[in-house]
């Protein structure tokens, strides 16, 4: 049987960050990590990827040595975990490309888990990690600061823009100030414009929402269900590997309504995190388990976002329902018992408004970007 050694796993990780994400120190916690998800048998795989991250076969062949059916065999087993992708290009030549690292987790806390102890260790784990990643960022926050205004949007609001009450479309006030160029082309701002966009469509559980189920956290708005979606080539991917089901138009949009029912938020990833290709998932994210809501802030966060709430206090009752579904946590009752909003936290995303029973919330339309930090440690 093979053994690896620590140092093995040293270049395997050093591999997976050339990927890209964020790179951290090599840990006791993040070998017994790959010791599951790669495991020794897949480690020469995967430093077939050291000098090219995306190969066909003909080329795999050649930087791995081995024959085509261990190439398939182990291409399987580390697709089934997040470690790599296998889907074919436009020519249709199958590529086999190596995932960042924080894909396994989002891959694996996708699928239907069962309560195995295994798996509880692997939660344990990734909450461990997260922990050193905290660490991480706390030890450099002054240069995170810093360069946080040069960090790129990892993903974007799409908005909800109508009222659950009325069912009538949200009042939408254009800011002259910040008012898109009529030239520039937006991406698309109904979810539902967005799902007609594709004709493969999957579903998957919210992976910050079932690790936190495993580690006895269960989500304040939502039951553990299949809420989070990929689309086109990642819904193939997702779905061939056991990630995710492919599901109708149809099907998604019932998924969709039940989430903004309950409160959660629309975020759309795109290629590359460029926001001007494609998007490739949607994620519905509740405001006490998803890692891009303030309160869960681990790393700094930039979201694209193309509104702003804005609250009619003549309008409003002190209810406090926009409070207590905030994603970011960017509304507060004042003095007068009136909800006021935050600006810098405020992500566009319409739920207050949606969930408002006086219909008192507008969205100011113009293009954005919020960026957090997580609290600063003593």
């Amino acid at each position: 049987m093979i053994k690896m050694s620590e140092a093995d796993y040293k270049k395997a990780i050093k591999v997976l960050f050339k990927a890209g994400g964020f790179q951290f120190p090599f840990s006791e916690t993040l070998h017994n990590i790959l010791k599951i998800t790669i495991k020794d048998e897949n480690l020469d795989f995967i430093m077939a990827f050291e000098n090219q991250t995306s190969q066909t076969m003909e080329q795999l062949k050649e930087s791995s040595g081995l024959s085509e059916e261990e190439i398939l065999k182990k291409a399987d087993a580390l697709a089934k975990t997040g470690v790599i992708i296998n889907q074919p290009n436009r020519q249709g030549v199958m590529v086999y490309q190596i995932f960042p690292f924080h894909r396994q987790f989002e891959y694996i806390f996708m699928q239907n888990l069962e309560k195995t102890e295994e798996n509880y260790k692997l939660a344990r784990l990734f909450q461990k990690i997260n922990e050193e990643h905290s660490d991480v960022v706390q030890s450099q926050y002054d240069g995170m600061s810093a360069a946080l205004k040069r960090i790129p949007p990892m993903d974007r609001t799409v908005p909800i823009l109508e009222n659950l009450e009325t069912g009538e479309e949200i009042n939408i006030i254009v800011d002259e100030e910040i008012k898109v160029p009529t030239e520039q082309i937006l991406p698309t701002q109904k979810i539902r414009e967005l799902i007609e966009k594709y004709d493969d469509i999957a579903v998957g559980n919210c992976y910050c929402r079932q690790h936190q189920e495993f580690l006895g956290n269960p989500c304040k708005q939502i039951e553990l269900t299949p809420s989070c979606m990929t689309l086109g080539k990642s819904a193939r991917h997702t779905s061939n590997h056991g990630f995710s089901k492919l599901v109708s138009k149809e099907e998604a949009l019932k998924i969709l309504k039940k989430c903004e029912d309950a409160g959660l938020v629309h975020k759309a990833y795109h290629r590359h995190g460029d926001i001007g290709q494609d998007e490739v998932a949607i994620c519905n994210c509740c405001n006490c388990c998803c890692m891009t809501a303030r309160d869960c802030l681990i790393f700094p966060v930039v979201n694209a976002t193309n509104y702003l709430a804005s609250i009619d206090e003549d309008l409003c009752t002190g209810c406090g329902t926009c409070v207590d579904i905030c994603y970011n946590k960017a509304i507060e009752l004042n003095d007068d018992d009136k909800a006021e909003r935050i600006e810098e936290y405020c992500a566009g995303c319409g739920v207050c408004a949606y969930h408002c029973p006086e219909n008192a919330i507008s969205l100011i339309e113009g293009q954005r970007m919020v960026r957090m930090l997580p609290p600063r440690k003593n």
